[in-house]
């Protein structure tokens, strides 16, 4: 009899050992929420263990006296379910118009290396929403006609917090938002800001493509800007994905309009 309770204690072991593996072996819950093309996240939320993108971007807009070249190229994946991480290199090049004389210009310049980490705390698909807190550091680095000297001049500080969610099939919305705080190293000087980037968006039944546009407002020393981005995103393959935005400035007189496509390369998950 003894022997016999026995073995049961380790039948029943062994088949609550095996409902948690299978529980465990079920992929942790996930929605699936329309990405802004511009303000875009570091990994997908709710991101599962080995995800991974490549995205480069290029971009142009009108400066007045001169037109900005955009380029950044970046990396994302997920060491973890829920955790996403993020290496990115935003570059960007000048043209004079109209005879600007090239010393009155910025110099062309690699903004930094900016190391980004973001934590989805909240995934309901019941309620087809998520949640999700971040850090973005970015050390700043002169520009190239400066380069080395020094070569990091300040660092940039951006916790942020998006919450995201899908309303029916089609309609997505999101918002992004938190402060940013500016350290210059020689002078010490610190400068902030705020920033409240939503978007809404309409995605494709039974696809990744969508319409959709991003309202990016910030509050700085310098007052209130805005800017107007409407987008579009088309999938090619599974692993491939293209979107097109176009830039419209509200507030600052100096900018005018923009351009900008992001080339997203998601390769297929190790096993």
């Amino acid at each position: 009899m003894k022997y016999l309770k026995i073995l049961l204690l380790l039948l029943l072991w062994g088949q609550q050992q095996q409902a948690y593996a299978q529980e465990e072996a079920k992929p942790k819950a996930k929605v699936e929420h329309a990405e802004p093309l511009y303000i875009d996240l570091i990994r997908d939320l709710g991101a599962r263990k080995g995800e991974r993108e490549w995205n480069l971007g290029f971009g142009i807009s009108d400066r007045q006296k001169y037109d900005a070249y955009e380029t950044l190229i970046e990396y994302e994946w997920a060491p973890i379910d829920r955790l996403g991480l993020e290496v990115e290199l935003p570059f960007t090049f000048y043209s004079p118009l109209n005879g600007t004389e090239r010393d009155s210009m910025p110099g062309h310049q690699l903004h930094g290396l900016k190391l980004a980490a973001q934590w989805s705390f909240f995934v309901s698909e019941k309620q087809a929403t998520s949640m999700a807190i971040g850090y973005i550091n970015e050390f700043m680095f002169s520009n190239f006609n400066q380069f080395g000297r020094p070569l990091i001049k300040g660092n940039r500080y951006d916790p942020f917090l998006v919450v995201a969610k899908r309303w029916n099939r089609n309609f997505h919305s999101l918002i992004y938002t938190g402060p940013s705080f500016e350290q210059e190293f020689a002078t010490g000087h610190f400068s902030s800001g705020y920033a409240i980037n939503t978007s809404i968006h309409y995605m494709a039944n039974n696809s990744r493509n969508f319409v959709g546009i991003e309202f990016n407002k910030e509050f700085d020393a310098e007052g209130f800007s805005m800017h107007i981005r409407p987008q579009m995103r088309v999938a090619f393959s599974e692993q491939l994905i293209i979107g097109v935005l176009a830039s419209v400035p509200v507030h600052r007189k100096e900018e005018g309009l923009g351009l900008f496509i992001r080339l997203i390369w998601e390769p297929k998950e190790k096993h």
